[in-house]
């Protein structure tokens, strides 16, 4: 396998700090010290690095690691991990000295792998630019890199083509275009009695509404921007459409699920970990209709591979991320094990020739990264309640959502 790039500025910034243990050279007929060689760089002389892997991923990593191997003479140990338990573990384990030097992982763990120091930059050089730009985005933390994405995931319109033949323009098209299929439901999104802001969100964005304020470089800064008038707005949006019964707190995921498998409803909006569930529908993947008068833009998760902050092989684990995982070989293998789009351009490319992956990809390149600084952790628990009690007429909605802002500012200035 060709490597992409070298990683030359990066190694030689570290080479020139370690001459001391340098050989010697002459150069204009005088004896000088050279920089020894680091562990980090791929020399050849056999650097080791530990991943951990999940199940899905494990075969994708090790026929990479299998190429580093015999380009770099380094050694490569893939560890299965459960991916449920990787976070914790990383997270405990890295700060002891011990742990991997690379681990996959979601986008939304970086605000707290960054809090407790377990995670290191890494530079991806020009191949910055071969990536999708939400994929890098999702990664970025005070203007440096903290992982090597690989898929895109977000939510979008899943169509019956035979239920719905065109893709509508606005939330008030598709509830139409729903009635007029004559149907049980007109549109499906899932909405039980503790919410679900994660689905609801491209629906509140289209209101101006978004949840924090988000950078230049695509992160966010802790200031909410959920309330003021664009805020109320959404919730008053939100209490009619209760009250029409188009939303409704009794669809949970499987009754949502169950009824568009079985043509209930010509939509639903969802993500490609339902497509299972329609595999004898004939579907189309199109952006999520607005309600509001801004386009509709939902939550993008962006799976990756950090290096750990403790690793003492970061310029090879550099090295292995950026010129064997960041290959269109292997996203595209790693799209295949977990199908997910691909985060580099490239694979991204390839893999659409499948109408339903570029229908997602289509949608996420629109999207916007969740948000992966701690203070998220503030808002899931005032949120989803709020909205599932303005959808069933239990909150006025006014009232009701500049309560929620107020308990999620209070619970960040506490935290």
């Amino acid at each position: 396998m060709r490597r992409s790039i070298p990683l030359v500025a990066l190694a030689l910034g570290t080479a020139l700090t370690l001459t001391a243990c340098g050989g010697s050279a002459e150069e204009n007929g005088e004896e000088v010290e050279t920089p020894a060689e680091t562990e980090g760089e791929a020399t050849g002389d056999g650097g080791t690095l530990t991943i951990w892997v999940d199940e899905t991923r494990q075969a994708a990593v090790e026929a990479a690691a299998a190429d580093f191997e015999a380009e770099t003479g380094s050694t490569v140990e893939t560890v299965l991990k459960n991916f449920e338990d990787i976070r914790a573990d990383f997270n405990a384990q890295v700060p002891t000295g011990e742990g991997p030097d690379i681990t996959v992982g979601a986008h939304d763990w970086l605000g707290e792998l960054t809090s407790n120091g377990v995670v290191a930059p890494i530079e991806l050089g020009e191949k910055a630019g071969e990536f999708e730009t939400v994929a890098v985005e999702a990664f970025t933390q005070d203007g440096q890199v903290y992982g090597l994405p690989y898929a895109v995931e977000n939510i979008a319109l899943i169509r019956n083509t035979a239920l719905a033949e065109e893709a509508p323009a606005t939330w008030d098209e598709a509830v139409a275009a729903g009635e007029a299929a004559g149907t049980e439901y007109p549109i499906l999104l899932q909405m039980d009695e503790t919410g679900d802001p994660y689905t609801a969100y491209p629906l509140q964005t289209s209101f101006g509404a978004p949840v924090f304020e988000q950078n230049e470089d695509g992160s966010y800064s802790p200031e909410l921007a959920l309330g003021g008038e664009n805020g109320t707005a959404f919730a008053e949006w939100l209490a009619e459409q209760g009250a029409a019964g188009t939303l409704d707190t009794a669809i949970t995921y499987d009754v949502a699920v169950e009824a568009f498998a079985n043509g209930q409803s010509p939509f639903i909006i969802g993500g490609p970990w339902m497509l299972d569930s329609f595999a004898d529908l004939d579907l189309a993947i199109d952006p999520i209709p607005a309600p509001g008068s801004e386009p509709a833009q939902p939550f993008v998760g962006v799976a990756g591979f950090y290096v750990s902050g403790q690793s003492e092989n970061t310029l090879l684990a550099n090295d292995f991320l950026v010129n064997y995982m960041a290959t269109e070989e292997a996203q595209l293998a790693l799209y295949e094990a977990g199908a997910r789009p691909p985060a580099l351009v490239a694979a991204a490319d390839s893999a659409s020739s499948d109408p339903i992956t570029a229908g997602f990809r289509e949608v996420g390149a629109d999207a916007v990264p969740m948000p992966s600084i701690p203070e998220m952790g503030s808002v899931w628990e005032f949120w989803g309640v709020t909205e599932a009690g303005i959808v069933s007429g239990s909150l006025e909605p006014v009232a009701g959502w500049e309560k929620m802002v107020s308990d999620i500012q209070g619970a960040l200035d506490a935290s």
